[in-house]
């Protein structure tokens, strides 16, 4: 058969496979979510306290994380990345990216909570009376121990991400930007920016989607109200009733929707401006 002789369609099939798998678990899901009363789920869940005050607890704790984690990856990035192209220096950077993020959850639980190993040395240093003047910084209703947790494991990603582009960025377009009297920030926005552009916003897609989703950490070291949305379904689906089982899917459903939609105006910013320039169009 001539399908079988032209075997480039075999290169397609790994990607087929992980397009097809999440695909078949979001119409899954959408089917279990409607359960045939309609919308009536989404509708609960909407109008419920409880879930809308993980949606926003959620997506500040994943904001913020991942802004801090790009704006610091990004300054360790520009300021070192000549040493980074030496192996030594570059694999201490990437050696977080070793363990899973529940290993840097219990690592965060050992250096920064109440009892922990910082409070310890404080108490024996004489700054704290006991461990209950210690900030409460696990466990905590605004999710800083979350939002340290994944900045610590996502800064190493970050500078993985955006290392190729600076080592593809060519020193003379800097001292073109210098011989005009630029300063440090013209060699930003002129130079660095336009190539890192594309790259920021893939790896906030990426931190981002993934610390709202993700169930470990916030599981570990988040407290019970406001939980991550990660949580909050878990529960609904392995709770008691099996009646909030529906509850569940639909709230992964709208997540998923959401970050599809971001996704999406995230690429239509981005190609935006290339449609322009092949068009011959001015901004």
């Amino acid at each position: 058969m001539k399908l079988f002789k032209n075997r480039t369609f075999l290169l397609f099939l790994p990607a087929s496979i992980f397009l097809i798998i999440p695909f078949y678990g979001f119409i899954h899901a959408v089917i279990q979510s409607i359960g045939g009363e309609g919308l009536a789920h989404y509708e609960e869940i909407l109008n419920s306290e409880r879930f809308l005050s993980s949606v926003w607890f959620s997506i500040r704790t994943s904001g913020i994380a991942t802004i801090v984690s790009i704006i610091l990856g990004l300054g360790f990035t520009k300021w070192f990345h000549p040493l980074l192209t030496k192996t030594s220096p570059r694999l201490m950077v990437w050696i977080p990216m070793l363990f899973p993020h529940f290993v840097w959850g219990y690592m965060v639980i050992l250096i920064l909570s109440e009892t922990g190993w910082t409070a310890q040395a404080f108490i024996a240093a004489g700054w704290l009376e006991d461990t209950s003047h210690f900030p409460v910084w696990t466990r905590d209703p605004q999710g800083i121990g979350i939002i340290i947790t994944y900045v610590w494991k996502e800064i190493p990603l970050v500078i993985l991400l955006l290392l190729p582009v600076y080592a593809s960025i060519h020193p003379e377009y800097y001292a073109l930007v210098d011989s005009l009297g630029g300063n440090a920030w013209h060699r930003f926005t002129t130079v660095d920016l336009p190539n890192l552009l594309p790259v920021l916003v893939e790896s906030f897609l990426i931190i981002f989607s993934f610390t709202l989703a993700a169930y470990e950490v916030p599981a570990l070291i988040g407290t019970t109200f406001p939980e991550m949305i990660s949580v909050l379904g878990y529960e609904w689906f392995y709770g008691s009733s099996w009646e909030d089982r529906p509850l569940a899917f639909a709230a992964m459903v709208l997540t998923s929707l959401f970050l599809l939609g971001l996704t999406l105006i995230s690429y239509y910013g981005l190609s935006r401006p290339k449609w322009r320039a092949m068009r011959g169009d001015r901004p």
